[in-house]
Protein backbone atom coordinates (compact mmCIF):
# COMPACT_ATOMS: atom_id res chain seq x y z
CA UNK A 1 0.00 0.00 0.00
CA UNK A 2 1.41 3.38 -1.07
CA UNK A 3 0.47 6.31 1.15
CA UNK A 4 1.26 9.81 -0.06
CA UNK A 5 0.62 13.08 1.71
CA UNK A 6 0.30 16.26 -0.34
CA UNK A 7 -2.60 18.07 1.31
CA UNK A 8 -2.06 18.57 5.03
CA UNK A 9 -4.43 20.17 7.54
CA UNK A 10 -3.37 21.39 10.97
CA UNK A 11 -6.16 21.66 13.53
CA UNK A 12 -5.39 24.41 16.03
CA UNK A 13 -3.34 27.53 15.28
CA UNK A 14 -1.86 28.24 18.69
CA UNK A 15 1.85 28.54 19.33
CA UNK A 16 2.77 25.02 18.21
CA UNK A 17 -0.01 24.46 15.69
CA UNK A 18 1.00 27.57 13.76
CA UNK A 19 4.63 26.40 13.76
CA UNK A 20 3.67 22.96 12.42
CA UNK A 21 1.59 24.55 9.67
CA UNK A 22 4.35 26.98 8.67
CA UNK A 23 7.10 24.34 8.72
CA UNK A 24 4.99 22.01 6.57
CA UNK A 25 4.12 24.74 4.07
CA UNK A 26 7.74 25.94 3.94
CA UNK A 27 8.72 22.46 2.75
CA UNK A 28 6.31 22.54 -0.16
CA UNK A 29 3.12 20.92 1.12
CA UNK A 30 -0.38 22.26 0.51
CA UNK A 31 -1.44 23.37 4.01
CA UNK A 32 -4.77 24.33 5.54
CA UNK A 33 -4.93 25.64 9.10
CA UNK A 34 -8.20 25.33 11.04
CA UNK A 35 -9.39 27.06 14.18
CA UNK A 36 -12.71 27.73 15.87
CA UNK A 37 -13.33 31.39 15.00
CA UNK A 38 -12.11 34.35 12.98
CA UNK A 39 -10.32 35.90 15.95
CA UNK A 40 -8.15 32.79 16.25
CA UNK A 41 -7.40 32.90 12.53
CA UNK A 42 -6.44 36.57 12.72
CA UNK A 43 -4.00 35.69 15.49
CA UNK A 44 -2.71 32.81 13.35
CA UNK A 45 -1.97 35.14 10.43
CA UNK A 46 0.05 37.34 12.79
CA UNK A 47 1.96 34.27 13.99
CA UNK A 48 2.70 33.22 10.40
CA UNK A 49 4.05 36.68 9.58
CA UNK A 50 6.22 36.54 12.69
CA UNK A 51 7.50 33.09 11.76
CA UNK A 52 8.44 34.41 8.31
CA UNK A 53 10.78 36.86 10.01
CA UNK A 54 12.18 34.24 12.39
CA UNK A 55 12.89 31.78 9.56
CA UNK A 56 14.87 34.44 7.67
CA UNK A 57 17.11 34.73 10.73
CA UNK A 58 17.36 31.07 11.74
CA UNK A 59 16.76 28.78 8.74
CA UNK A 60 19.22 28.12 5.95
CA UNK A 61 17.74 29.03 2.58
CA UNK A 62 14.94 31.14 4.03
CA UNK A 63 14.57 34.62 2.59
CA UNK A 64 11.98 37.39 2.43
CA UNK A 65 10.40 36.01 -0.73
CA UNK A 66 9.96 32.35 0.15
CA UNK A 67 8.88 32.99 3.75
CA UNK A 68 6.32 35.57 2.65
CA UNK A 69 5.03 33.11 0.06
CA UNK A 70 4.84 30.41 2.73
CA UNK A 71 2.80 32.61 5.07
CA UNK A 72 0.47 33.77 2.32
CA UNK A 73 0.02 30.28 0.93
CA UNK A 74 -1.48 28.71 4.06
CA UNK A 75 -5.26 28.46 3.74
CA UNK A 76 -7.14 29.49 6.88
CA UNK A 77 -10.60 28.17 7.70
CA UNK A 78 -13.18 27.85 10.47
CA UNK A 79 -15.05 25.17 8.47
CA UNK A 80 -14.19 21.72 9.79
CA UNK A 81 -15.60 20.08 6.67
CA UNK A 82 -13.16 22.05 4.52
CA UNK A 83 -10.34 21.26 6.92
CA UNK A 84 -11.13 17.55 6.68
CA UNK A 85 -10.36 17.42 2.95
CA UNK A 86 -6.76 16.36 3.43
CA UNK A 87 -4.44 13.40 3.12
CA UNK A 88 -3.02 13.99 6.59
CA UNK A 89 -4.61 15.87 9.49
CA UNK A 90 -2.38 16.92 12.39
CA UNK A 91 -4.35 17.85 15.49
CA UNK A 92 -2.83 20.44 17.83
CA UNK A 93 -5.80 21.56 19.93
CA UNK A 94 -5.68 22.13 23.73
CA UNK A 95 -4.41 19.28 25.88
CA UNK A 96 -7.86 18.31 27.14
CA UNK A 97 -9.06 14.77 26.44
CA UNK A 98 -12.73 15.74 26.05
CA UNK A 99 -11.93 18.42 23.48
CA UNK A 100 -9.80 16.05 21.44
CA UNK A 101 -12.30 13.18 21.52
CA UNK A 102 -15.17 15.46 20.54
CA UNK A 103 -13.17 16.87 17.65
CA UNK A 104 -12.20 13.45 16.32
CA UNK A 105 -15.80 12.29 16.64
CA UNK A 106 -16.84 15.07 14.26
CA UNK A 107 -13.80 14.70 12.04
CA UNK A 108 -14.28 10.97 11.49
CA UNK A 109 -17.55 11.56 9.70
CA UNK A 110 -16.16 14.35 7.51
CA UNK A 111 -12.74 13.19 6.35
CA UNK A 112 -12.25 10.89 3.34
CA UNK A 113 -11.49 7.25 4.11
CA UNK A 114 -7.89 7.71 2.96
CA UNK A 115 -7.14 10.48 5.46
CA UNK A 116 -4.65 9.75 8.23
CA UNK A 117 -5.15 11.41 11.62
CA UNK A 118 -2.17 12.37 13.80
CA UNK A 119 -2.39 13.89 17.25
CA UNK A 120 0.29 16.23 18.55
CA UNK A 121 -0.87 15.56 22.13
CA UNK A 122 1.92 16.24 24.60
CA UNK A 123 1.06 13.69 27.28
CA UNK A 124 -2.12 11.82 26.31
CA UNK A 125 -1.77 8.37 24.78
CA UNK A 126 -3.14 7.71 21.29
CA UNK A 127 -5.09 4.81 22.82
CA UNK A 128 -6.96 7.35 24.99
CA UNK A 129 -8.34 8.90 21.80
CA UNK A 130 -8.36 6.15 19.17
CA UNK A 131 -11.92 4.88 19.64
CA UNK A 132 -13.30 8.34 18.85
CA UNK A 133 -11.54 8.53 15.47
CA UNK A 134 -13.47 5.89 13.53
CA UNK A 135 -10.21 4.78 11.84
CA UNK A 136 -7.94 3.06 14.39
CA UNK A 137 -5.60 1.73 11.68
CA UNK A 138 -5.00 5.26 10.34
CA UNK A 139 -4.44 7.08 13.63
CA UNK A 140 -1.27 7.72 15.62
CA UNK A 141 0.68 10.43 17.44
CA UNK A 142 3.10 12.83 15.79
CA UNK A 143 4.62 15.02 18.49
CA UNK A 144 6.67 18.15 17.78
CA UNK A 145 8.86 20.20 20.11
CA UNK A 146 8.29 23.94 20.35
CA UNK A 147 10.39 25.99 17.91
CA UNK A 148 10.06 23.22 15.35
CA UNK A 149 12.48 24.82 12.87
CA UNK A 150 15.25 24.66 15.49
CA UNK A 151 14.40 21.81 17.89
CA UNK A 152 13.44 19.56 15.02
CA UNK A 153 12.39 16.26 16.53
CA UNK A 154 9.10 14.62 15.59
CA UNK A 155 8.13 11.69 17.80
CA UNK A 156 6.03 9.05 16.04
CA UNK A 157 3.99 6.74 18.26
CA UNK A 158 1.13 4.44 17.24
CA UNK A 159 -1.27 2.11 19.00
CA UNK A 160 -1.45 -1.64 18.58
CA UNK A 161 -4.05 -0.97 15.86
CA UNK A 162 -1.96 1.45 13.77
CA UNK A 163 -1.18 0.09 10.31
CA UNK A 164 2.63 -0.25 10.00
CA UNK A 165 2.42 1.33 6.53
CA UNK A 166 0.70 4.37 8.04
CA UNK A 167 3.37 4.60 10.73
CA UNK A 168 6.13 4.44 8.10
CA UNK A 169 4.41 7.05 5.91
CA UNK A 170 4.07 9.50 8.79
CA UNK A 171 7.73 9.00 9.77
CA UNK A 172 8.70 9.68 6.15
CA UNK A 173 6.51 12.80 6.11
CA UNK A 174 8.24 14.09 9.25
CA UNK A 175 11.60 13.73 7.52
CA UNK A 176 10.24 15.45 4.40
CA UNK A 177 9.38 18.58 6.39
CA UNK A 178 12.83 18.81 7.94
CA UNK A 179 12.21 16.88 11.15
CA UNK A 180 14.21 14.06 12.68
CA UNK A 181 11.68 11.22 13.19
CA UNK A 182 11.92 9.60 16.63
CA UNK A 183 10.11 6.27 16.39
CA UNK A 184 8.64 4.82 19.60
CA UNK A 185 8.13 1.07 19.59
CA UNK A 186 5.20 1.17 21.99
CA UNK A 187 3.04 3.73 23.77
CA UNK A 188 4.59 5.84 26.49
CA UNK A 189 2.81 8.78 28.11
CA UNK A 190 4.98 11.81 27.38
CA UNK A 191 6.88 10.03 24.61
CA UNK A 192 10.67 10.44 25.00
CA UNK A 193 10.91 14.22 25.25
CA UNK A 194 8.13 14.96 27.74
CA UNK A 195 8.93 11.89 29.84
CA UNK A 196 12.15 13.77 30.59
CA UNK A 197 10.91 17.37 30.35
CA UNK A 198 7.59 17.44 32.26
CA UNK A 199 8.95 16.17 35.61
CA UNK A 200 11.79 18.69 35.26
CA UNK A 201 9.39 21.59 34.66
CA UNK A 202 7.07 20.46 37.46
CA UNK A 203 10.01 20.37 39.86
CA UNK A 204 10.79 23.97 38.98
CA UNK A 205 7.18 25.03 39.52
CA UNK A 206 7.13 23.21 42.85
CA UNK A 207 10.16 25.15 44.05
CA UNK A 208 8.59 28.51 43.19
CA UNK A 209 5.03 27.66 44.27
CA UNK A 210 6.33 26.35 47.59
CA UNK A 211 8.17 29.59 48.25
CA UNK A 212 11.60 27.96 48.21
CA UNK A 213 13.10 30.15 45.48
CA UNK A 214 12.07 32.72 42.89
CA UNK A 215 11.72 31.53 39.27
CA UNK A 216 14.76 33.55 38.16
CA UNK A 217 16.88 31.99 40.92
CA UNK A 218 15.77 28.50 39.92
CA UNK A 219 16.70 29.18 36.31
CA UNK A 220 20.05 30.70 37.24
CA UNK A 221 20.91 27.70 39.39
CA UNK A 222 20.15 25.29 36.58
CA UNK A 223 22.08 27.26 33.96
CA UNK A 224 25.19 27.74 36.08
CA UNK A 225 25.30 24.23 37.52
CA UNK A 226 24.63 22.32 34.29
CA UNK A 227 25.70 24.65 31.49
CA UNK A 228 22.22 24.42 29.98
CA UNK A 229 21.10 27.46 27.97
CA UNK A 230 17.74 27.78 29.75
CA UNK A 231 16.15 26.96 33.08
CA UNK A 232 12.66 25.51 33.63
CA UNK A 233 10.83 28.84 33.78
CA UNK A 234 12.45 30.12 30.61
CA UNK A 235 11.32 26.91 28.91
CA UNK A 236 7.82 27.28 30.36
CA UNK A 237 7.55 30.78 28.93
CA UNK A 238 8.44 29.46 25.48
CA UNK A 239 5.96 26.58 25.74
CA UNK A 240 3.25 28.89 27.09
CA UNK A 241 1.66 28.43 30.50
CA UNK A 242 -1.66 27.08 29.26
CA UNK A 243 -0.23 23.71 28.26
CA UNK A 244 1.47 22.93 31.60
CA UNK A 245 -1.65 24.16 33.40
CA UNK A 246 -3.84 21.73 31.45
CA UNK A 247 -1.44 18.89 32.21
CA UNK A 248 -1.24 19.71 35.93
CA UNK A 249 -4.96 20.25 36.46
CA UNK A 250 -5.62 16.71 35.20
CA UNK A 251 -3.07 15.18 37.59
CA UNK A 252 -3.18 14.23 41.26
CA UNK A 253 -3.85 16.56 44.18
CA UNK A 254 -0.28 17.82 44.40
CA UNK A 255 -0.33 18.68 40.70
CA UNK A 256 -3.71 20.39 41.01
CA UNK A 257 -2.22 22.67 43.68
CA UNK A 258 0.58 23.64 41.30
CA UNK A 259 -2.02 24.29 38.59
CA UNK A 260 -3.94 26.57 40.97
CA UNK A 261 -0.75 28.50 41.72
CA UNK A 262 -0.05 28.97 38.01
CA UNK A 263 -3.60 30.11 37.39
CA UNK A 264 -3.82 32.58 40.27
CA UNK A 265 -0.39 34.15 39.87
CA UNK A 266 0.08 34.12 36.12
CA UNK A 267 -2.71 32.87 33.85
CA UNK A 268 -5.49 34.93 35.46
CA UNK A 269 -3.27 37.99 35.11
CA UNK A 270 -2.74 37.43 31.40
CA UNK A 271 0.84 36.29 31.90
CA UNK A 272 0.77 33.35 29.51
CA UNK A 273 4.38 33.26 28.37
CA UNK A 274 6.67 34.77 25.76
CA UNK A 275 3.99 34.79 23.05
CA UNK A 276 1.89 37.26 25.06
CA UNK A 277 4.81 39.44 26.13
CA UNK A 278 4.94 38.25 29.74
CA UNK A 279 5.02 35.03 31.70
CA UNK A 280 7.62 34.48 34.37
CA UNK A 281 9.64 37.10 32.49
CA UNK A 282 8.77 40.16 30.43
CA UNK A 283 9.53 40.27 26.70
CA UNK A 284 9.87 43.14 24.27
CA UNK A 285 7.75 43.17 21.12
Amino acid sequence: MTIEFRKVTVLGTGVLGSQIAFQTAFHGFDVTAYDIDEAALTAARTRFDGLATVYQQDVAGADAANTAATAAGITLTTDLATAAEADLIIEAVPEVLGIKRDLYGKLGGLAPERTVFATNSSTLLPSDIVDSTGRPDRFLALHFANHVWKFNTAEVMGTEQTDPAVFAAVAAFAKAIGMVPIELHKEKAGYVLNSLLVPFLNSGIELAAGGYAEPAAVDETWRIATGAPMGPFQILDIVGLTTPYNILINGGESHKKLAAWLKENYIDKGKLGAATGEGFYRYSA
